[in-house]
């Protein structure tokens, strides 16, 4: 055991020589880095890592490992909180209103049988491959380095903008737990476009303190996390209650019936809160840190996604039950819902409760932002500064820190409408990738079947599937729906007869029945992008140009660059006792 602490030592002392190493880069080798561009992309765009090279070799450009702390109810609480404050209070009341109307629980419904299909994908990824970098890591190992950079840089611009907008949601039902108008606690600047012109300083305060609180240790922020969840769950409770016992079903069928703007609207209103489920990506980043990653996740990742899914449904139709659905509010709408059944006390408690809940909700998704970063600085797509872990906290402080300036700084003027499409058609896509990359890992790099085959089947999928989603949105040619819908069907059984497909022998965890959960995944997140404005795909098309820009410009020279630095160690990597060393922490 001395002699493999000895050389897992010596191969991080000679990772750190080579990350120290002067690259002694110029202008002008810059320019001549630029114009091998097109080699360099053929050569990095589809390079992969192994699972090991990812547990071991990648791992250690942190300097420290993350310590292992966390428990599997510690990751259910994770997903829990990280999910139920940005849900309920963000989303439902604007959703409720002006797209699904009462159904909108519904759409809750729809949402959560595509997240949990799409957390099935996301836990065999994890307990695989049990590092911080989630889609990132999962995609990279599968489809190539720039693949995992696009849905990594998605998922990073998902959470800092999600969680900038639902800092400034805490303002709103804080005000409203103190009787205050939100707009008091808010600066106005003159000259300044309607959305952007309201300085929110409180969320910029809860933004910062949560980062600090995230910069000294993760298991305190976890423990800080569970008393606020337990308490989040029984408001919940208390809120579900009253709903039930003082509203009226009534409220659900006048005026306009049950689905006022009929099953498009249902559907769309599902596209919108799924953006409320995202919080389970964060219990996957913490993989590192979990003490029986194999164990813990599976539950953590879809018990989670459960629990919340049967809350969001419970707490959207209470809201639905107190008011009718053309009286609620599109801010803090459960504490105006109370206001005017009578119960001026209940608001306030609803607005101090829903703040609780948000802040949690930010506690987790700063945990997930932060890991992201990290793993991304690992890869050296971006300045391998972000990748230092903390040795006296085994936490991420760069990337804490930057990414919390981030969020903080967006969430001093942007308010939530502006971004929340945007949002939810990031977070679709990285999920229709990871369900992809599965099936792909799965019949092709386990299984060891001709990757054409596999190719063919998820191209065509993808095609019937935006066929028949585009077929849905325009309202034309209904015979098309099951004609699509059932050849969908017949080329799924058709791959799964002709394909074989293998376990590995010493594989803990698996999605059941594939390839049809993440057939159901990829159908669900295409269907569901569809049905958002187009708008969001301008806004998402000029964000996929920058960050391809930026991988064009900087990230493939930096990992082409580093890979020709280590090419002295990568003997080292292979070495069977350093492996073991690495491993042996896995199954603690």
């Amino acid at each position: 055991m001395e002699s493999q602490k000895t050389l897992s030592s010596s191969f991080a002392s000679n990772m750190a020589t080579v990350q120290s190493t002067p690259t002694n880069i110029s202008f002008s080798n810059y320019l001549k880095s630029l114009s091998q561009t097109p080699h360099r992309l053929r050569k990095r765009m589809l390079a992969t890592w192994t699972p090991d090279q990812e547990l071991n070799q990648v791992r250690l450009r942190s300097g420290a490992d993350m310590m292992r702390k966390l428990k599997w109810y510690d990751l259910v609480a994770l997903g829990i909180g990280g999910m139920l404050g940005v849900g309920v209070f963000v989303t439902t009341g604007p959703v409720a209103l002006k797209i699904s109307g009462p159904s909108v629980f519904i759409s809750y419904i729809i949402a959560g049988i595509s997240a949990l299909f799409s957390s099935l994908c996301y836990t065999e990824f994890s307990v695989q491959i049990p590092v911080a970098g989630g889609a990132f890591s999962y995609l990279r190992v599968t489809f190539g380095e720039f693949i995992g950079y696009f849905a990594g840089a998605n998922i990073l611009m998902e959470y800092v903008l999600s969680n900038a907008a639902v800092a400034r949601s805490f303002t709103e039902y804080l005000c409203h737990a103190v009787g205050e108008n939100p707009s008091s606690w808010r600066i106005e600047v003159d000259g300044v476009a309607e959305g952007y012109n309201m300085l929110d300083f409180p969320a910029v305060a809860l933004i910062l303190l949560l980062t600090l609180c995230l910069c000294y240790s993760t298991k305190k922020s976890s423990i800080l996390n569970l008393t606020m969840t337990v308490f989040h769950v029984i408001f919940f409770g208390f809120i579900i209650i009253v709903g039930f016992s003082k509203g009226s079903a009534r409220n659900l069928v006048e005026p306009g019936g049950l689905a006022p703007f009929g099953v498009k609207g249902v559907l769309d209103g599902a596209a919108i809160v799924y953006f409320s489920y995202i919080g389970y990506d964060s219990v996957s980043t913490m993989a590192e840190e979990i003490q029986n990653p194999a164990k813990s996740l599976p539950v953590g990742i879809l018990g989670s996604v459960l629990i919340v899914t049967g809350l969001y449904c419970l707490m959207a139709l209470s809201l639905c039950l107190l008011v009718p659905f053309n009286m609620i509010e599109k801010d803090a709408s459960f504490s105006v819902a109370f206001e005017k059944i009578g119960w001026k006390w209940a608001s306030n408690v609803v607005g101090a409760g829903a703040s609780l809940g948000i802040v949690a909700s930010l506690l987790v998704a700063m945990l997930g932002q932060a890991r992201y970063l990290c793993v991304i600085g690992r890869a050296r797509l971006v300045p391998s500064w972000f990748a230092k872990v903390n040795p006296s906290t085994g936490t991420p402080l760069n990337a804490t820190l930057f990414l919390g300036l981030c969020t903080a700084s967006i969430a001093l003027f942007t308010e939530l409408s502006i971004i929340l499409e945007m949002i939810s058609i990031s977070t679709l896509l990285v999920f229709y990738m990871v369900a992809n990359a599965l099936i792909y890992r799965r019949y092709v790099v386990i299984s060891h079947n001709p990757p054409s085959q596999t190719l063919l089947f998820l191209v065509l999928l993808s095609s019937t599937t935006i066929g028949f989603s585009m077929s849905w949105k325009l309202d034309e040619r209904w015979w098309a729906l099951p004609v699509l819908g059932g050849f969908m069907i017949a080329i799924t059984a058709f791959f799964q007869y002709m394909v074989p497909s293998v376990c590995q022998p010493n594989e803990e965890w698996s999605v059941p029945f594939m390839p049809w959960p993440a057939v159901t995944s990829i159908f669900l997140n295409v269907f569901l992008m569809t049905t958002l404005k187009a708008m969001s795909f301008q806004r998402f098309g000029i964000w996929a140009f920058f960050i391809t820009l930026f991988y064009v410009l900087y990230g493939v020279h930096s990992t082409y660059r580093a890979e020709e630095m280590e090419v002295g160690v990568g003997e080292i990597s292979h070495h069977p006792s350093i492996q073991q060393t690495k491993l042996d922490i896995q199954v603690l």
